[in-house]
C-alpha cells in the first residue's frame, strides 16, 4: 500500500506536528497556518485518502483501514509527534490516538465531534436532514455537493471574514486538487454511521478541543461534550465558524502553540 501524499516544512529542531485536514478539503488548507507554525515545530500535512495528491484505495476504504494508512505514511518520517486533527480529519486523528497511540504525545481536535448525527442520547448532534441533503447532492452533482459544504463551513462568521475564508477552501482545490468520489462517498458514509463515544476513554494524551461560537455544520454542545469525554481543554472561538484557523488565524495559533509547548 503506497504511502499518502505529504509534505513536511521547517526543521527538526523540536516537536513534530501532524496536521489531517476535513471532508473534501486536502493539506493546501493549512498554508497560513503552517507560515506561523515552522517557528516553533516542523510540521508535517498529509493528503486524506483520496483527497489532493492521496491515491483512493477501494480494499483500504474502511475507517480503521485508512488511519492505518495514516500510520503507515508517518512511520518513517517521525517516531513521537502530536496531531492535529480538523472536522472529519479529527475523527481520523481520534482514531490513531486510541488505536495506535504510541507515537502520540498530544492530541488537538478542531470543530470535531466524536458522533456527527443525532440520536437518542446524543441530543446534541446534528440533525439528519443536513446530512441527507449533502448525500442527496453528492449522488446528483459532486462538484455541487463540496461547493454547498464550502459554503456552510464559513456560514456563521462575520461577511467579510467568511468571504476570505471561502476564497481560501476554493484555493485549495485549485492548487492541490478535488477529492476523488469514492472518498466524499466513503467520508460521508462515517459520518453517518460512525460513533466513537466509546473511543475517548482510551485516549490517554493531553487534548485540546478547539470549537467555533458559530459553527453550522458541528453544533458547540458535541464538541463541549467530546472535550469533557476527554478530560480536554477547551477553547471556544469567538466569532468563527467551521474554520476557525482560517477565520481567526492569530487567536488560533496562539492557542495551538500556548498548548503544545505548555
Amino acid at each position: 500500500m503506497s504511502a499518502l501524499y505529504h509534505e513536511v516544512y521547517g526543521e527538526k529542531c523540536g516537536r513534530d506536528l501532524v496536521l489531517l485536514h476535513g471532508w473534501s478539503l486536502n493539506l493546501a488548507v493549512w498554508g497560513g497556518l503552517v507560515r506561523q507554525l515552522v517557528p516553533h515545530f516542523r510540521v508535517i500535512a498529509i493528503d486524506l485518502p483520496g483527497h489532493g495528491r492521496s491515491d483512493w484505495d477501494p480494499r483500504a476504504s474502511t475507517p480503521a483501514a485508512q488511519a492505518w494508512r495514516v500510520h503507515e505514511t508517518l512511520a518513517p518520517l517521525t517516531e513521537r509527534y502530536a496531531l492535529l486533527g480538523w472536522s472529519l480529519g479529527g475523527q481520523v486523528a481520534l482514531d490513531l490516538a486510541a488505536a495506535l497511540p504510541a507515537g502520540i504525545e498530544r492530541l488537538v481536535l478542531v470543530a470535531t465531534t466524536p458522533k456527527f448525527l443525532a440520536a437518542p442520547g446524543w441530543r446534541c448532534g446534528t440533525r439528519r436532514p443536513l446530512l441527507a441533503r449533502l448525500i442527496h447532492r453528492l449522488h446528483a452533482d459532486g462538484e455541487r455537493a463540496v461547493n454547498d459544504f464550502l459554503a456552510l463551513a464559513v456560514r456563521g462568521s462575520k461577511p467579510r471574514t467568511a468571504a476570505r475564508a471561502l476564497a481560501r477552501l476554493r484555493a485549495a482545490l485549485r492548487t492541490q486538487g478535488r477529492a476523488r468520489p469514492e472518498a466524499l462517498t466513503a467520508g460521508l458514509a462515517r459520518l453517518r454511521d460512525g460513533d466513537l463515544r466509546s473511543a475517548l476513554a482510551l485516549v490517554r494524551v493531553p487534548v485540546l478541543v478547539v470549537a467555533g461560537q458559530r459553527d453550522r455544520v458541528i453544533r458547540r454542545a458535541a464538541v463541549r461534550r467530546l472535550a469533557r469525554g476527554l478530560k480536554a481543554r477547551y477553547v471556544e472561538v469567538g466569532g468563527a465558524a467551521h474554520v476557525p484557523f482560517l477565520s481567526h488565524p492569530r487567536q488560533f495559533a496562539r492557542q495551538l502553540v500556548g498548548f503544545l509547548r505548555d
